[in-house]
């Protein structure tokens, strides 16, 4: 059980937003259990923010492996019979097509299926914590242009007939790397809204786009002859605490406390491309992902 009557399971706690969620989940008296895959790094960053060692926890995983995302799941669901706040705030984007070691495109590991395998393998102490689960999505997803500053908005793609194979959802001809993460933000979207039909009446699942934040991933995803400017461009950005607001409102406003299954492009609610709502998809989505974590339904 844990030390505090309210837990907090948050996702990406080194990057800039992730140390705000920490820090203000834990103002509002949550215990917080950072799952971070430098266990030493996410100690130090922790303790610099949270002196109070009682108020948090590190839960060593490399998001992108299966056999983590299952051994972190365990873990918290060991130590704490209930969480109360789920934030899959962890992300990621690659230049270059990579392969998990499961074989899985990297976006789609990280990006997607870490968050997915978390909320579908801790489903008995979300519901009984009576849960708040929020997904850090990108609005790439309904436009893959919108970062790189390409011209015509884009939405992101998904082949119906992909779902039955996460092998095949980026294959290694035709790779584009904002097209990659944007389809990966939309896979979460759109197991997202199954997920929350699933939990309905216990569990809250709702994804956000936090806008456009200056961290860490921005830098991988300027156009290369926009590099030297990085600093000019991220003036324009909106910072960690702004990008966090969205995220926390979802977590912990009592005003949203039945709000579920939808997507907010910060805190406006806003509808996503068609193929996430195609339930024949989602549930085929759904299918393919519990079987990857061993779950079936």
């Amino acid at each position: 059980m844990s030390r505090s009557d309210r837990v907090a399971v948050v996702t990406g706690v080194t990057g800039g937003m992730g140390r705000v969620l920490a820090v203000e989940l834990a103002r509002r008296g949550m215990h917080v259990v950072a799952v971070a895959r430098d266990a030493k790094r996410a100690d130090i960053v922790l303790s610099g923010i949270m002196p109070d060692p009682d108020a948090w926890e590190v839960v060593p995983a490399d998001l992108s492996r299966r056999a983590d995302v299952i051994g972190a799941a365990a873990a918290i669901a060991d130590r704490h019979d209930a969480v109360h706040v789920l934030v899959n705030n962890a992300g990621a984007h690659y230049a270059e097509r990579r392969l998990s070691p499961d074989g899985i495109e990297m976006h789609i590991a990280i990006d997607y299926l870490a968050g997915f395998g978390l909320t579908a393998l801790l489903e008995a102490q979300l519901r009984r914590g009576r849960a708040r689960v929020v997904n850090v999505a990108s609005d790439t997803l309904r436009d893959s242009r919108r970062i790189t500053l390409l011209g015509r908005p884009r939405p992101a793609t998904l082949d119906p007939d992909d779902v039955d194979d996460l092998t095949r959802l980026n294959p290694a001809t035709g790779f584009a790397p904002f097209e990659a993460y944007a389809r990966a933000k939309l896979l979460a979207v759109t197991a997202g809204y199954s997920l929350a039909e699933t939990f309905a009446g216990d569990v809250a699942v709702n994804a956000v786009h936090p806008g456009i934040v200056s961290t860490e991933i921005i830098r991988d995803l300027i156009p290369a002859p926009l590099r030297p400017f990085e600093r000019l461009i991220r003036r324009t950005m909106l910072t960690p605490e702004q990008g966090a607001a969205p995220t926390l409102r979802l977590a912990v406003d009592p005003a949203l406390a039945d709000v579920t299954g939808r997507y907010f492009v910060r805190e406006v609610e806003t509808p996503t491309p068609p193929v996430s709502y195609d339930r024949d998809v989602q549930e085929r989505l759904r299918g393919t992902s519990d079987r990857f974590f061993g779950l079936g339904r």
